[in-house]
């Protein structure tokens, strides 16, 4: 034992040597050109209007420290030494990575040639020195190749719960990647460990993460189409954990599902069993886990997890994916400890305000996160050995060709439908030669009254004006006041965007467009509402706050995305922290070209209408810089030339 111990303790202090190299190493990508700044405020005045990169302010609190309970990959490229790393880089040294090793495998790019599983006590001592210390936000567990290393985590599990139980202390996020089936279709584990896994750890899990051929060892069958996987991801979460995300964006391919279902015996034709061609995971949370984080807890959104969706983003036909599933994994584990940091901020009395897509982080942005993080890294993979190569680490995610969509059908397209827009911008730079005939203006007006409207249509510069107004359900009332203000806007040659009141912005006729907020489009949705905006030919904008929000925006493929608040308004009463220059910088990047940015909220005036601008957005949505204004005629002059 004293021979075994000490050659253990050799390599784990190998292991922690390369960590600290990687922890220390220069990131892949600067953080700086791609997150959310915490020093971002709500009110402009913290900016100063400067329009340089701001960074993570690393100074307002220690890391947050992230768990990998896994395996080591000797090749580098899977297990603790992927884990390690995507923590370091997604977060930009933000989170600090610990390891507690569960086995020791000897592989290279070809594959694993010997597993060796060190002793259980030696596994609790790890875990115990780690938690009197270094106390972990989030936790992810990988590969456990026993029983006994099962029923060790997961009593390390329980008993972690069980402290906290009467003291108020806040439980680390834990993430499951039940590792016992390769990418390539290879066991890894027996029985006895699945058993273990599924009785021990399970219930203590937040989210379990299986790929598809994990996900059928649970399940004792194949899953052969969408509406399979819907139904084994029900299944597996009745297991005991709150949510469970299968990944299959290698899986499901058109080609392989009809030979299967042709020797399986079973009809093809059901839509929902044809899938879109893009790399989708399917994720399903318990309804107590998806209401983490809602804004409106009676309200649902296209992104809560409880209704079951699919997260999906360009599949790259490559082999270079090795460690795909431990490194998604950790970068989710990642994301919300990112998240739980910043919220803790605030609440810790640091004077720090909060940034709103970052405070808002929670486990279905944090898994949009981690999809965008995962793509970036196979789109850059390259072979190192004579096997398939790793996942590259990058950064945190800036760039809209691998940022998700969320659909909440396998088989629904992202081909636009929506009336197409252009910003201003795009049409001067192509001289009107772009690719949408119809631009949206530099500005978007919102008011609540038909007389504001009257008074605006004649104002010069004015070419698109948004009607919202709260004070009334009556449906005669509201369509009267939309049929108003059309034939004003009509008159003048003015788009006029009706917002919330979809149903009556059809029936007025000749409206422009509609805006919808995210509760409002999952209404829309159970209606059927998306369709006859389309059928009607409207042009479609939706509002966003978070990155799961994003993600259902892009999934609806609208006219144009808002983002707001930018910074703080007394205008709405907004569930989301103000959000920053940086994050309209961006959102900016994270959104297709071919989609305008509108950023809303306390934009009072033309100086912080030119920072906004200059931090990416085509379009300004204006309410007291425009109703509150001495000159409402100069002020829109003056907004126009900020935002040109």
């Amino acid at each position: 034992m004293k021979t075994t111990l000490s050659f253990l303790q050799s390599l784990l202090l190998a292991t922690f040597i390369v960590a600290i190299s990687i922890l220390t190493a220069p990131s892949a990508s600067a953080f700086a050109t791609s997150s959310p700044s915490i020093t971002s405020s709500s009110s402009p005045q913290r900016h100063s209007f400067s329009t340089t990169t701001t960074q993570l302010n690393t100074m307002t609190s220690p890391p947050a420290i992230v768990y990998t309970i896994a395996g080591s990959d000797s090749g580098g490229g899977a297990g603790i030494q992927a884990d390690l790393k995507a923590i370091h880089t997604l977060s930009n040294r933000t989170c600090h990575g610990c390891s507690a090793i569960t086995c020791l495998t000897a592989q290279n790019s070809c594959g694993v040639t010997s597993v060796h599983s060190p002793p259980v006590a030696f596994l609790r001592e790890q875990l115990n020195v780690l938690e009197g210390d270094l106390y972990p936000k989030a936790v992810k567990v990988g590969m456990l190749g026993s029983g006994e290393l099962a029923e060790e985590v997961g009593g390390w599990l329980r008993q972690l719960k069980e402290k906290h139980s009467g003291d108020g202390g806040v439980m680390p996020l834990v993430v499951v990647d039940p590792v016992m089936i390769s990418t390539s279709g290879h066991k890894l584990v027996d029985d006895t460990a699945k058993k273990a896994m599924i009785e021990k750890v399970f219930p203590f899990a937040d989210l379990v993460t299986p790929n598809k051929f994990e996900a059928e060892e649970l399940l004792g069958r194949k899953l052969l189409t969408p509406s399979d996987v819907k139904e084994g991801a029900a299944e597996i979460l009745a297991m005991g954990a709150k949510a469970v995300l299968i990944k299959g964006g290698h899986s499901l391919m058109e080609t392989q599902r009809v030979v299967d279902e042709k020797e399986d015996g079973r009809d093809a034709t059901n839509k929902d069993d044809v899938s879109a061609g893009c790399a989708q995971d399917y994720l399903i949370m318990s309804l107590e886990s998806s209401e983490e984080g809602k804004p409106v807890k009676d309200r649902p959104r296209l992104c809560d997890g409880s209704r079951g969706i699919w997260i999906r983003s360009e599949r790259y036909e490559t082999s270079h994916t090795h460690g795909t599933g431990c490194t998604l994994s950790s970068a989710i584990a990642t994301a919300w400890a990112m998240g739980q940091r910043e919220r803790e901020d605030t609440a810790s009395g640091t004077g720090v305000e909060r940034v709103g897509a970052l405070s808002a982080m929670h486990l279905v942005d944090a898994c949009c996160i981690a999809k965008a993080y995962v793509n970036d890294g196979i789109s850059k993979g390259v072979q190192l050995g004579k096997g398939p190569g790793p996942v590259v680490h990058t950064g945190f995610p800036n760039n809209s060709q691998n940022f998700p969509s969320i659909a909440l059908d396998a088989s629904s397209s992202s081909t636009p439908t929506f009336l197409p827009i252009q910003s201003y911008h795009t049409s001067v730079a192509s001289n009107g030669m772009a690719y949408s005939p119809v631009t949206l203006g530099r500005i978007l007006p919102i008011v609540d009254t038909v007389e504001w409207i009257e008074q605006l249509v004649a104002t010069p510069g004015i070419t698109d004006i948004q009607l919202r107004f709260k004070d009334t359900s009556d449906y005669a009332t509201i369509l009267d006041r939309i049929k108003r203000s059309q034939q004003l806007c009509n008159s003048a040659g003015v788009h006029l965007w009706i917002n919330d009141h979809w149903k009556e912005a059809i029936e007025a006729g000749d409206c422009f467009g509609i805006h919808l907020g995210q509760e409002d489009m999952a209404a829309c949705v159970e209606e059927g509402g998306l369709e006859k905006i389309r059928s009607a030919g409207l042009a479609f904008g939706v509002s966003t706050h978070s990155y799961s929000e994003l993600s259902a925006a892009l999934g609806v493929y609208p006219s144009y995305i808002s983002l707001g608040p930018v910074f703080q308004t007394a205008s709405k009463d907004v569930k989301f922290d103000p959000q920053g220059l940086e994050t309209v910088r961006q959102w900016r990047r994270l959104i297709p070209a071919n989609i305008p940015l509108v950023a809303i909220g306390g934009i009072s005036n033309a100086d912080i209408a030119k920072v906004v601008r200059e931090a990416g957005a085509e379009c300004a949505a204006v309410i007291g810089a425009v109703t509150k204004a001495k000159d409402v005629k100069q002020s829109v002059e003056d907004l126009n030339n900020a935002m040109s």
